[in-house]
């Protein structure tokens, strides 16, 4: 009978390209402010992925986050303008972070800032698929995220799990790992106590990380679908 981490391992090799979705609070240190040590580090990682002939994409959170420590303010915004602002001057740093990060190992960022609407009208959904595929052709790793100084809903409420999904989609046998605090995957929002952890989360590799991971797999083509969680050591929780 096969184990879970015989699944894990079928799952990855049929994967041609891994997308990474980074939660906030992965990238952000305890006073909400980026953590260019994590960024680095995660790019050690994808460095790895891409040495197996696999392509990666980056979902990245965290513009948030670089806004507050760029414009040295002394906590999150609470109100939309100026979540817009921080988020607005944030993302510039985040895509320099990410982008000097893999430049240490030969390769470079390309930002991708969508809003759900690109998902919605046919010929922006295919520009975007375009752009990821051309991006990868010249070996480029795609960072995109949520276009928050326009997508009001997805700062008050959201975060980029169903953006890194839909990204999925457009790519071919994609592999979906979200990194995140979140201990497995839910039925709902974790947040809620009536919510419970998939019957597919099964235990696997404890690593070192001060994170914890929820990895979702999914064949291309319709092919089968599987998740996972890795236990590490838990940040306190909040914003994914």
């Amino acid at each position: 009978m096969a184990t879970s981490a015989d699944l894990r391992q079928s799952v990855i090799a049929q994967a041609r390209t891994v997308v990474v979705k980074v939660g906030s609070n992965v990238l952000s240190r305890a006073d909400d402010t980026l953590d260019p040590a994590r960024i680095r580090d995660l790019a050690a990682q994808i460095d790895r992925i891409r040495r197996t002939g696999r392509q990666v994409v980056v979902v990245s959170s965290g513009a948030v986050a670089a806004g507050i420590g760029r414009l040295k303010l002394p906590g999150r915004p609470t109100d939309l303008p100026h979540l817009q602002a921080a988020a607005a001057a944030g993302q510039a740093h985040l895509i320099r972070t990410w982008d000097e990060a893999f430049a240490e190992f030969g390769f470079h960022a390309g930002q991708i800032l969508v809003t759900a609407n690109d998902f919605k009208s046919r010929v922006r959904y295919l520009n975007v698929a375009n752009t990821l595929h051309t991006l990868t052709e010249y070996g480029v790793v795609p960072v995109v995220n949520e276009n928050d100084t326009v997508s009001i809903e997805e700062i008050k409420f959201g975060d980029n799990d169903r953006l890194a999904a839909m990204v999925a989609n457009l790519l071919p046998d994609p592999l979906l790992v979200i990194l995140s605090i979140v201990d497995g995957l839910y039925d709902g929002d974790p947040a809620n106590g009536a919510s419970r952890r998939s019957r597919w989360s099964m235990a696997g590799t404890t690593t070192s990380r001060s994170w914890r991971s929820t990895s979702a797999a999914r064949g291309g083509r319709g092919g089968c679908s599987r998740s996972w969680r890795r236990s590490v050591s838990q940040r306190p929780s909040g914003r994914q």
